[in-house]
């Protein structure tokens, strides 16, 4: 992992967990993990285990896609394209919201160049 990639990852949960209102002690205490180690997270000194960070994740409400995304461990060909996450991710929305969605999305890729065609609805959902 680049130094770049653990300073996002450690930007990411430190900040949500101030936005929580939690230490680091309490971090460490409601996951099980050292706080000397929540500390080296958080300062980017340290790469934790995917392990470790589904913990934390579980504690902060960080989805793990989102903390591995951060850690730069998911490759872009193994990243969903981005109409049917929002159709998966917002699933409960109405159908005409989430075209909208969709719809905005579509305008700015196109806005700046961005290729965001992807499967067709229902192609890749499950």
């Amino acid at each position: 992992m680049q130094q770049s990639d653990l300073t996002k990852l450690a930007d990411l949960i430190s900040r949500t967990r101030r936005a929580a209102g939690m230490t680091r002690a309490e971090l460490a205490r409601q996951t099980g993990v050292a706080g000397s180690t929540i500390t080296r997270i958080e300062e980017a000194q340290f790469c934790p285990r995917a392990e470790t960070l589904a913990t934390i994740g579980k504690v902060l409400d960080i989805p793990v896609s989102d903390l591995f995304a951060a850690a730069d461990w998911l490759q872009d060909n193994e990243l969903p394209s981005f109409a049917p996450y929002l159709r998966t991710k917002y699933r409960d929305l109405p159908a005409d919201a989430r075209q909208e969605i969709e719809d905005t999305f579509a305008g700015i890729a196109k806005k700046y160049g961005y290729d965001a065609s992807g499967p067709a609805p229902g192609d890749d959902e499950t």
